[in-house]
């Protein structure tokens, strides 16, 4: 542990004065009977008067202007053996005096020393110092610590991290996967690089541009890129520090990071998560003036208001577009939108070839074999993906990574971390058949992904798994797809009805049951893909903003409503009966491949496929690299 000697200093100081006073108390009281007190003993003045008269005193010491006295007088009930006392004398008593001096009695006076009253002055003094100047430092210290009580007079201080060079690290060939939005970010740097291109034509670059996408696609990344790339002051925030508990803050915050701004032109302002500032005002029930309008007023007026920003761009982040206030989006704040979406396969292979850069992969290692494994990742995913792998290559100790690795660290990120595989037979051969369920069925529809393979593994959640790969990426999806996949889901219920019958039917195929719920009800109120006809019945959000859907009627009647229901019972209903009779017809083979898997625990789609057709035609579909 660090020695500090500022919190030695913090323990020490009340352990010194308390000693201090305890000393000074000691010597005060030293001084003043001149050291004699400690061999006195005490005695009251009525009994002294005793004494005095029946002539057993033979020597009185005044002090401290004769209101103390030391004595010494004869003790009869000790042999006649002189003893010293002290006497509270009391004040003003001329007569004492006078009946000393008759009765001839040894008497001297001591006057008061100085000392005492010396160290009683510093005594007093000492404390007050040591508290000021603990206080002091108590205060310097809380003022150097971030977000400290130093920092009060601070607050409407702007937190925004500068860098007057953007040294961020990260250029535009950091950046893969996003070569659309590359391509129109590249106007803003440059513009910053050489403006005159733009104002000779009378061009004027956009003063805002907001990052749209989920999260892990690379938008943060994008920001830095621009900076990087175009070397002029960065600025950088989140929209959640404009924001405090105090109001007027956040908008004092806003003013200050502009002020900044403008004096370091041309420039680059970067707000991330920018829907914590940005939401719709009036979105809370009875109205709002509250601290989080009033700090987007303030951001509303400096990206557009009566002082223009000449040389400023504004770029934010944010995955809630639709959160956003209208007048945030309107051109001459942030005229342009980007969106940045999850790379496809194409942009998937550029960004692992990026992060393999500082990886050791074994010569087998296919990139583009992973590129089509992993359909809707991102940027972020891909890149957790190899790290991942390389984590796991380097606990069982191998010097490169190879694919076993990657399939497994697919599956973790997936699915979760591998369990501990099942021991208990019935279990175990009832999972088996939910899952060769599932896998049966999607071979034999056409229209259905490939198999990719077959595991009785346990991972996070899952007692057994089933992965259906795509062969491309798929942007638009047929009734037909639909269906399919309705129907292979419902594959993993089918078997265990067909197989041990109704009252064996576990919850083992509860997720499945909500996402064929989902996709279904998708089909009749969002794709007009049902007997109701070509239309939209619900809205495509799926969150509720308070204030904006909370009190928002319904899109549709109840007679409606209830036809969607017996739509979506229809369609779900007709797909089950399917699954149950494609089992039925392949039972033969699906006890074979049951009792395969509780050998194996794991078959391969390819290998699975090889094993239906021999008792079956399975439909040609086209399938992607092998990654084994």
């Amino acid at each position: 542990m660090k020695f500090s000697w500022r919190v030695a200093l913090l323990w020490a100081l009340p352990i010194l004065v308390i000693g201090f006073f305890l000393w000074q108390g000691a010597f005060s009281s030293s001084a003043m009977t001149g050291g004699s007190n400690a061999a006195a003993t005490r005695m009251s003045y009525g009994r002294f008067l005793d004494y005095l008269n029946a002539g057993r005193v033979t020597s009185v010491d005044l002090y401290e202007g004769g209101r103390t006295a030391i004595v010494e007088a004869v003790d009869l009930d000790l042999d006649n053996r002189i003893q010293r006392l002290r006497v509270d004398l009391p004040a003003n008593d001329p007569q004492l005096i006078a009946k000393l001096r008759e009765s001839n009695i040894n008497l001297d006076t001591h006057p008061p020393r100085n000392d005492g009253a010396i160290w009683g002055l510093l005594g007093n003094l000492v404390f007050p110092v040591l508290l000021i100047a603990g206080l002091f430092f108590l205060f310097r210290r809380s003022s150097n610590a971030p977000g400290g009580p130093g920092q009060a007079m601070n607050f409407g201080k702007s937190r925004a991290r500068f860098q007057m060079e953007a040294k961020t690290g990260v250029l535009f060939d950091d950046v893969a996967g996003v070569d659309e939005a590359k391509e129109e970010l590249q106007e803003v740097v440059t513009f910053l690089k050489k403006p005159e291109r733009f104002t000779a034509v009378g061009a004027r670059i956009p003063k805002g541009v907001l990052l749209v996408g989920q999260p892990g696609t690379g938008k943060t990344l994008l920001a830095k890129a621009i900076a990087g790339e175009a070397g002029v002051p960065f600025f950088s925030i989140s929209g959640s520090e404009f924001v405090e508990m105090f109001v007027g803050v956040g908008a004092s915050r806003v003013r200050d990071l502009f002020k900044k701004a403008k004096e370091n032109a041309p420039c680059i302002i970067f707000i991330d998560e920018i829907d914590a500032v940005g939401r719709q005002r009036g979105a809370g029930i009875g109205g709002g003036n509250d601290e989080r309008e009033q700090t987007l007023n303030q951001l509303l007026t400096e990206m557009d208001g009566f002082e223009g920003n000449t040389g400023i761009i504004i770029i934010a982040a944010t995955n809630r577009p639709d959160v956003l206030d209208s007048a945030l989006l309107r051109p001459g704040r942030f005229d342009r939108q980007i969106t940045v979406d999850a790379p496809d396969i194409k942009g998937r292979l550029s960004i692992l070839e990026v992060h393999a850069r500082n990886k050791k992969l074994a010569p087998e290692v296919s990139l583009d074999a992973i590129a089509r494994r992993t359909p809707g990742f991102t940027g972020a995913d891909l890149a957790n993906l190899l790290n991942e792998a390389a984590i796991l290559t380097a606990r069982r100790r191998k010097e490169a990574i190879t694919m076993p690795e990657i399939d497994d660290a697919v599956d973790r990120v997936v699915a979760g971390m591998e369990g501990t595989p099942l021991v208990d037979s019935k279990s175990k051969r009832l999972i088996g058949y939910h899952e060769v369920g599932h896998a049966i069925v999607g071979t034999l529809l056409k229209d259905h992904d490939p198999v990719q393979k077959v595991t009785l593994i346990p991972r996070g959640q899952a007692r057994g798994l089933t992965w259906f790969v795509p062969s491309e990426d798929q942007a638009l999806i047929s009734r037909a797809q639909i269906r399919a996949r309705i129907t292979g889901a419902l594959g993993g219920r089918a078997a265990e009805e067909v197989i041990f019958g109704d009252a064996e039917v576990t919850t083992g195929a509860g997720n499945d049951l909500q996402q064929v719920t989902g996709m279904a009800r998708q089909m009749v109120t969002r794709f007009g893909m049902s007997d109701l006809g070509p239309l939209s019945l619900e809205s495509q959000s799926g969150e509720v903003f308070l204030g904006r859907d909370l009190m928002t009627r319904s899109e549709y009647s109840e007679e409606i409503a209830a036809r969607i229901d017996a739509q979506v019972h229809t369609i779900v209903e007709q797909c089950y009966k399917d699954a149950c009779q494609m089992v039925r017809d392949n039972r033969v083979a699906v006890d074979r491949l049951v009792d395969l898997l509780i050998e194996k625990e794991t078959i391969d789609g390819e290998e699975f496929r090889q094993i239906l057709s021999e008792y079956t035609q399975v439909p040609e579909k086209e399938r992607y690299a092998s990654m084994s």
